[in-house]
């Protein structure tokens, strides 16, 4: 379903509004990251990654660092180095405080507070080729159904064939699935279950229903929630 014209304008218009109030507000949680990450480990307070947004257009996205510098990083790979990453970051990362600079991204029109994730440009082929194609046709945002899935689900995978098999041709199909559901009520329905899921994060009650709507949406199988469960 291709959106109409007043849906994209309208999106536009809460994306500018949004991410300016937001990025006013969280003022604050910015400075407690900028000591936390210094104290944390010395270097760059922020990751500058190169990523593809619509029609597979780069654009330098912005991050919080998260994890010790390393020139020689992979970016070719679906899952962050876990070894890399140091406390503060976690925490940064489960919260998604280390995302919150994205909301220049979305300011400044290169990304939209709902949309697929922002690919590497080395992973163009698996996250944009082939039948996944149809996803450069919008904006990379900030978060999304696969964001979701991610979330609650492939945050807990670390090893790398294991991500593969059992998180990204989910994680995939939610992408092509979120093109075909795109409406303003949609959008603020992700909104909320984001909020809602960082929410159980921090109170170690994560969103099970949330993942299983996710999967249901692509009728995926269920061993991605079986496996939560019986985690959790």
């Amino acid at each position: 379903m291709k959106p109409s014209k007043s849906y994209a304008a309208l999106k536009r218009i809460f994306d500018i509004c949004s991410s300016g109030t937001a990025l006013v507000l969280l003022l604050p949680v910015w400075v407690i990251a900028v000591i936390g990450i210094e104290a944390s480990d010395r270097g760059p307070v922020f990751y500058f990654a190169n990523r593809v947004t619509k029609d597979n257009r780069r654009f330098r996205m912005y991050k919080f660092r998260s994890m010790r510098v390393d020139n020689n990083a992979n970016e070719k790979s679906l899952r962050p180095d876990q070894d890399r990453i140091f406390p503060f970051g976690k925490f940064m990362r489960s919260t998604k405080i280390d995302e919150l600079p994205q909301l220049l991204n979305v300011f400044l029109g290169d990304m939209s507070v709902v949309g697929p994730r922002p690919a590497s440009v080395d992973q163009i082929p698996i996250t944009r080729g082939g039948e996944n194609g149809i996803v450069s046709s919008v904006k990379a945002g900030l978060t999304s159904p696969a964001a979701l899935y991610d979330y609650l689900y492939g945050d807990e995978i670390e090893d790398e064939a294991e991500y593969m098999d059992k998180v990204a041709p989910t994680r995939l199909a939610l992408d092509r699935y979120y093109i075909g559901k795109q409406t303003v009520g949609y959008d603020m329905k992700m909104i909320w279950y984001t909020i809602r899921c960082i929410l159980g994060t921090v109170r170690n009650k994560p969103e099970i229903g949330i993942l299983e709507e996710m999967i249901d949406a692509v009728n995926g199988d269920r061993r991605a929630l079986e496996e939560v469960k019986t985690e959790k």
